[in-house]
């Protein structure tokens, strides 16, 4: 029997600009793993036909495999849509399905009047423009074996601050969106998480002006010794009025507040349409408590409480996310959570994947985009 596929889309059309695509693909977690990689490759082929996208249109792929990360880096991308696709920012991360399937694929295209033009500046690094500001993807930026956890933070952001100078922008004026991931996080978060505090404060990036939203959790994405590595997205030339952090007070503390340096959520603007970028977020209460500890779903309940708030401080909600990335530390959990995302968010692109938190207590992560139309006049266009 042929192993079938789940795929998921959602569309942001603002009228004139590009529309951008988010589409995600969980095979049925039965048959090897070549017979789900097929299974999957073939549902976001049909999809992307059913969608009228052309293969240029591919700007983005995150692969979470139950395997090495190695096993998709080896050969080809399986993923490909063939002749005449260009680049693709390919992420590959170690971070095993639920409730046990091989893979799941999330992707995202850009598609207006033109291409978008892609260029590969370096090994990594993905230069995309849609008719506005030029889009910078990072993806596979892994610390070299041999170095502690603080010294591999300190090499990938140096990496990624580099080719954010080749094209005009810094961490500080630039960068909008990290996903820092540990194979090991218990031996791991506390070094990357100090390396990056100094590494921030010495490019600009304090308290007093800004952080940058991120999901710091378990995942492997090198070989034998890597201990971290980062994805990044960057916007160069970003205006400071484009722009805006979200929190809510009433619901959640400033992470700052416990001294872990990332925003809790970064809205960005253009004169066609606004994203929002929803750090991982998970249950807690406004003094950085955890709460109810022992029960993912009710965890997972305030998480999305907490995300709906977030959304709404930059007058956005739950109903413009456009997709989800949900991270359970226990596998056995997955069956309530599954039931209440599909009651909740049963149409949204989504993953659900085994990765363990920062804090014990906490059961589940979530993290997400949001996108509307609503721009505002006099701002650089998508």
């Amino acid at each position: 029997m042929a192993t079938t596929a789940t795929v998921r889309s959602r569309i942001l059309r603002p009228p004139g600009g590009a529309s951008e695509y988010f589409i995600s693909v969980t095979p049925a977690p039965a048959g090897s793993f070549a017979a789900q990689a097929r299974a999957a490759a073939a549902a976001y082929s049909a999809a992307a036909r059913e969608l009228g996208l052309a293969p240029a249109s591919a700007v983005f792929r995150r692969v979470l495999l139950k395997g090495p990360a190695a096993r998709l880096r080896a050969g080809r991308d399986p993923f490909s849509l063939g002749r005449g696709e260009g680049p693709v920012a390919l992420s590959v991360v170690r971070q095993p399905p639920l409730p046990g399937g091989e893979l799941t694929l999330l992707a995202y295209h850009v598609q207006g009047a033109r291409p978008p033009r892609k260029r590969r500046l370096a090994p990594g690094h993905l230069a995309v423009s849609a008719g506005g500001l030029r889009h910078l993807w990072s993806t596979g930026l892994n610390g070299r074996p041999g170095l502690a956890a603080a010294e591999q933070t300190e090499e990938i952001f140096k990496s990624l601050s580099g080719t954010l100078r080749r094209v005009g922008g810094t961490l500080a004026g630039g960068c909008v969106r990290t996903w820092l991931f540990m194979g090991d996080i218990a031996e791991a978060y506390a070094g990357m998480v100090a390396a990056r505090r100094e590494l921030f404060r010495r490019q600009g990036l304090t308290r007093a002006t800004h952080y940058i939203s991120s999901t710091g959790i378990e995942g492997a994405t090198g070989g034998k010794g890597c201990l971290v590595g980062l994805d990044a997205y960057s916007v160069p030339g970003l205006r400071p009025g484009q722009v805006s952090y979200l929190n809510d007070f009433s619901r959640l503390c400033r992470a700052a507040d416990y001294d872990v340096t990332f925003e809790r959520g970064t809205r960005v603007r253009y004169a066609d349409r606004s994203h929002y970028f929803i750090s991982g977020t998970a249950s807690i209460d406004k003094t950085g408590g955890i709460l109810y500890p022992g029960d993912a779903l009710r965890q997972l309940k305030r998480t999305m409480g907490n995300i709906g708030a977030l959304l709404r401080s930059g007058g956005a909600g739950l109903r413009d996310l456009m997709y989800l990335i949900v991270y359970l530390r226990n596998p056995s959990d997955y069956r309530r959570v599954a039931g209440y995302l599909g009651r909740n968010f049963g149409a949204l692109p989504l993953a659900v994947v085994r990765g363990a938190v920062c804090r014990p207590g906490w059961l589940v992560e979530v993290e997400g985009m949001a996108a509307t139309a609503a721009g505002a006049a006099g701002l650089p266009r998508f």
